[in-house]
């Protein structure tokens, strides 16, 4: 699994590379079944970050979350990045049975 954190109109900090990249440690149980993890974070009035998820079967999931505190607003992808893949990985268990 590849993970890249972009950032677009404005500057993001190592710090928060760093708090992206520790809140994606969740999803390393299914690290097997994402190919590529594109995180974009960019801002205007408030800050809008997305995510890009490529799994291996050629699904593609995107995420998107605004929000006007940065660190509430990397929290709430974090978690709705880990919702999808774990439905991801269950409906394609459901798929093999």
């Amino acid at each position: 699994m590849t993970i890249e954190i972009k950032s677009i109109h404005c500057d993001l900090p190592d710090d928060y590379r760093e708090r992206i990249e520790k809140k994606l440690h969740k999803i390393e149980f299914a690290q097997d079944m994402i190919v590529s993890l594109v995180c974009t974070v960019s801002k205007t009035k408030d800050y809008s970050l997305e995510a890009d998820i490529h799994f291996r079967w050629g699904a593609v999931a995107h995420i998107k979350v605004n929000d006007f505190d940065l660190h509430e607003g990397i929290t709430r992808l974090s978690e709705k990045i880990g919702a999808k893949v774990a439905r991801e990985k269950d409906r394609i268990k459901g798929h093999a049975k």
